[in-house]
């Protein structure tokens, strides 16, 4: 990158290798004509090629064992690698969610037989994953989940629907959670469950739910009588809220929370040294000193999920703070060059477009402001 640099801190030499690898890797695709650097790239950036390349490098399940088709590599090479390609807009949407929250969930909670057909298909790029969370009926409220399944004989039923589901019109594989158990009233988080649900299967529907730029990403999935093999239960019957929430701890700590709009910012730093303009250089420092330190966060992060510790707490503060520096880049974006009456690259404003039309879901995805303030708040007066 030319004038914003992520390798600010100290690593090891094995690690700024890494770094090195992965920005050379990039360097020559974007030679080659292979992507375009894009905002969100980690949704909207859908290429089996991509994903695939990167596979073939050992640079999806890097973290995971051997014998899964992982690499063992620690968390701290896996957030390097992570972070260079959010940073370039790499087009990394395929694998995203399989390599982020569905692998590590099966390395806790899932069965043997699961780990051995599920994580060497995704570490090859290969096999792509969903969230099945939200519901039309409940929103931020995933208590109120209502998806209901039915036992039946050697597995169960599925009936109801999810919404604003990532990429399901491309994955294969969706975890869902589910109502195995009648709602209590009492305790509504009792008698959930999370049932890998195949998403070609008879009786499902995807709906798109189209972006204001025309883009496919959400989708609302229908279930009519689908039927779900029992060893496709993850974890134990009953226990869907526990490993939901421990799964959200991945999804939601991630440099993706802070690093949608760096390729935006990026030209925005670039268009604004040309100008030779010191007051408006100003005007982005604070994004950087926030950007270092939600980076810094996230990293800590990395290393308590490393170490089996579920960081609930500290994951939706980062969310929260990091999608409120998104925002920031794109307003700031729109403001400072528009009232500069500054001459841009066509690059620098299809980026601010895609940031700006994107920016509405960027509180609302991976659990809303208010919800996640909620966490916050009820952390802190816990201790």
């Amino acid at each position: 990158m030319k004038s914003l640099k992520l390798s600010i801190a100290h690593f090891s030499d094995r690690t700024d290798a890494v770094r090195e690898e992965i920005r050379s890797f990039i360097r020559q695709e974007k030679e080659n004509g292979t992507f375009e650097p894009k905002c969100d790239s980690w949704l909207s950036g859908y290429s089996p090629e991509f994903s695939r390349k990167l596979a073939s490098r050992g640079w999806i399940g890097m973290t995971w064992p051997k014998r899964y088709g992982g690499q063992e590599r620690s968390a701290i090479d896996r957030y390097v690698i992570t972070e260079e390609l959010l940073a370039a807009g790499s087009p990394v949407a395929a694998h995203w969610i399989a390599d982020r929250q569905t692998g590590p969930l099966l390395l806790r909670y899932g069965t043997e037989q699961q780990k051995e057909y599920f994580l060497p298909k995704i570490a090859k790029g290969e096999s792509y994953f969903a969230i099945g969370l939200s519901e039309p009926n409940a929103g931020s409220d995933l208590a109120a989940v209502s998806l209901k399944a039915t036992k039946v004989d050697n597995g169960w039923i599925l009936n109801g629907s999810k919404i604003w589901t990532s990429g399901a019109h491309f994955a294969h594989y969706m975890i869902t959670l589910c109502r195995t158990s009648p709602l209590n009233p009492e305790n509504r988080h009792e008698g959930m469950s999370q049932l890998i649900t195949d998403l070609s299967a008879p009786g499902i529907t995807i709906r798109p739910i189209l972006l204001m730029t025309g883009e496919h990403h959400f989708n609302e999935v229908l279930f009519e009588d689908v039927f779900v093999p029992v060893n496709m239960l993850v974890g134990q019957e009953g226990n869907g809220w526990k490993q939901g929430m421990a799964e959200l701890a991945y999804e939601r700590s991630g440099p993706e929370r802070f690093l949608s709009t760096f390729p935006l910012l990026e030209e925005l730093v670039n268009t604004i040294r040309l100008k030779g303009d010191v007051y408006l250089m100003s005007q982005v420092s604070s994004i950087a000193s926030n950007l270092w330190t939600l980076r810094n966060m996230s990293m800590g992060i990395a290393q308590m999920l490393e170490e089996n510790k579920t960081p609930d707490l500290a994951a939706a503060l980062v969310k929260d703070l990091g999608t409120q520096l998104e925002t920031q880049v794109a307003e700031l974006a729109r403001l400072l060059v528009s009232s500069e009456n500054m001459t841009v690259s066509d690059q620098f404003e299809k980026l601010k477009l895609e940031a700006l039309l994107h920016s509405p879901g960027f509180t609302l995805r991976g659990g809303t402001t208010e919800i996640l303030r909620m966490i916050v708040s009820k952390g802190v007066i816990g201790k």
